[in-house]
């Protein structure tokens, strides 16, 4: 992303440099093991990255049936907070809205954290963790807590840069 047009200048767009591009990988959850694609890519005059995710679990013993999972998403700068602001928007109906609470201390970790979750019980959080392993991988996890509850892994997934 360019950050030389008057609008971009004060989106502080470098910690998703690394990003952008497309990927794929696997994915581990219960119930099972997935094939994982992901793409990060600037939209709309640059204002926005747009994610788009795509996860196939072939039937194996734990999901007989296996299934594809989709989603789309948008990271937002919000000038009035100074945060970003990552919105899911799932197949299965969930929409989640993150901001980026933390950026580790050299950079290669970032933690966001939702703010609000829509189709899903009252008292629920996500939060999913980026992790830079080298100059061509990352890791994120995806944590979910139920109301009063601790945070337990639902899905690790290991990417590698495909282009």
């Amino acid at each position: 992303m360019s950050d030389e047009s008057s609008d971009n200048a004060t989106i502080p767009w470098e910690i998703f440099r690394f990003f952008l591009g497309r990927w794929g990988g696997t994915g581990s959850r219960n119930p099972g093991e997935s094939q994982v694609e992901r793409e990060y890519r600037p939209v709309l005059n640059e204002q926005f990255i747009q994610i788009t995710d795509r996860a196939v679990y072939p039937p194996q013993e734990r999901n007989p049936e296996g299934e594809v999972h989709e989603e789309i998403g948008y990271i937002s700068y919000d000038r009035d907070r100074g945060k970003f602001v990552l919105r899911e928007f799932h197949v299965e109906g969930y929409v989640n809205q993150y901001v980026l609470e933390d950026r580790g201390p050299d950079g290669k970790v970032l933690v966001f954290r939702t703010e609000a979750i829509e189709n899903i019980p009252t008292g629920w959080q996500a939060r999913t963790t980026y992790e830079i392993l080298g100059e061509d991988e990352f890791k994120e996890t995806f944590d979910l807590a139920g109301p009063d509850k601790e945070w337990s892994c639902f899905i690790t997934n290991v990417f590698k840069r495909v282009d």
